[in-house]
């Protein structure tokens, strides 16, 4: 008996389990999830931070070089015959050491007070580099955010299709089981009911690929989302409705302006500008004098005298300092070569920005020709899908009385289902492309 009732209680809670609803993903965290994982996303963020350790570097490098150093040796000279003599109690006693003890110990500094402004732009150039770092780490959160709203909404376009495809196979199976009872009572062929089971497998196969597409896309999703495991996956079907695709669509001269100030591609394309100002800089700096300062203090001990090791290390001191003055007269070319692939990185750093620009111009034109041309489709789909429900509707009827052939009302559902998917495809193509446009502009991706 209890055994029966943990049995049954076990079933219980595996139904419970196996009840329970999936999460389903909104856009946003979708979004919000990919930033917070995305291993891309991760690196750049640790490019950023190895960029940061750099900069910091660069400005510790303006401090003086303080190093302190010490060397203990010990010697032995077994040959000699001199050695240290001490009078006790008015005898004179003489000891021979052959082994001796030596130390010294000494504190150095070196600072470069001037090398033609290299190390302060050298400040400025990998605060540059820490920028930029940082823009590319806005630019991959850009790309995984278009991606995402990419695969987000070919995934909602798939479900309709799949309803779509639903009807399309429920009404094949229907017309085929009316062409069997026509069949029996003689007023139906069998090669026009073979036309119709073959309508009925030919739209099962269309609903198992649209099916084996939308699996495909949740796979995608999710492993830009970087979620592992065999949980299921799926997101939340918003509430779409046709006005949504149909809302105004940003002037293209207006989102260009915006994006030329906010997009990070750009940013960084000025920034490489300016370090190839910077680089040239540094490269001028090989014809000018480095000043530098130099200092120290050192002393020594040794076991060969009778001064005791304090006394030694007093007596023993000494200190200097002194300034270092290089002036460059010929170094074999390397600086005027600097100098020369400096002014080349500057024009390549300039035309790589125009190249960004013009890129960042046809993505957006490209977008923005999308969402005006599936607006149009789509307000031109909703007549024709209206059109063609009305045509399929009265071909049904007229099939049923024998006054149109199966070729006919085939070719009225095919037309039929076709204005349906082409309505669907150009409302979330539409919707797509205005979104991202918005994004662009500076806007959030939001459906």
């Amino acid at each position: 008996m209890k055994k029966g009732f943990i049995l049954t209680a076990l079933i219980l809670i595996s139904i419970g389990i196996k009840s329970q609803p999936s999460r389903q993903w909104t856009l946003n965290e979708c979004i919000q999830y990919a930033l917070e994982n995305n291993i891309m996303l991760k690196k750049s963020k640790l490019a950023k931070q190895s960029a940061t350790e750099g900069l910091k570097q660069a400005k510790a490098d303006l401090l003086p070089n303080i190093s302190l150093s010490t060397n203990q040796s010990v010697g032995y000279r077994p040959w000699t015959d001199m050695g240290i003599s001490t009078v006790t109690n008015g005898t004179v006693a003489t000891s021979v050491k052959k082994t001796y003890y030596n130390g010294s110990y000494g504190l150095n500094l070196n600072w470069t007070v001037w090398n033609g402004n290299r190390n302060i732009n050298n400040i400025k150039l990998n605060r540059i580099t820490e920028e930029q770092a940082e823009l590319d780490t806005e630019t991959n959160s850009n790309i995984i955010q278009e991606e995402i709203a990419k695969l987000y909404i070919q995934i909602l376009y798939m479900k309709e299709a799949i309803t779509v495809a639903n009807q399309s196979y429920a009404v094949s199976v229907k017309n085929e089981e009316r062409g069997r009872e026509l069949v029996e009572v003689g007023k139906m062929s069998k090669a026009d009911l073979a036309q119709l089971t073959a309508q009925r497998a030919s739209d099962k196969y269309t609903l198992v690929n649209a099916e084996s597409n939308l699996a495909n896309y949740k796979l995608q999703l999710k492993q830009l989302l970087e979620l592992t495991g065999n949980d299921d996956f799926d997101i939340h079907t918003p509430e779409i409705s046709d006005e949504d695709a149909l809302t105004d669509i940003p002037q293209l001269q207006s989102i260009y302006e915006s994006a030329l100030v906010l997009r990070p591609e750009i940013r960084k394309s000025i920034l490489s500008i300016e370090a190839g100002n910077t680089n040239l800089s540094i490269a001028k700096a090989g014809y000018m004098p480095t000043i530098s300062i130099t200092g120290g203090g050192g002393t020594s001990s040794t076991s060969m005298t009778s001064k005791n090791w304090g006394t030694q290390l007093k007596t023993n001191f000494d200190a200097s300092v002194g300034a270092t003055i290089s002036i460059p007269i010929s170094d074999n070319r390397k600086t005027k070569t600097a100098i020369s692939k400096a002014k080349i990185e500057q024009a390549e750093s300039m035309l790589d920005l125009e190249d960004k620009k013009k890129q960042i111009y046809y993505t957006i034109d490209s977008y923005w020709l999308d969402a005006t041309t599936n607006q149009q489709k789509f307000i031109a789909a909703i007549d024709d899908v209206r059109s063609e429900e009305a045509s399929y509707e009265l071909l049904s009827e007229q099939f049923e009385l024998g006054m149109k052939n199966i070729i006919e009302l085939m070719s009225g559902k095919t037309n039929l289902i076709n204005a349906r998917y082409n309505k669907l495809q150009s409302k979330y193509m539409a919707i797509l492309n205005i979104q991202l446009l918005n994004f662009y502009k500076g806007d959030k991706i939001d459906i």
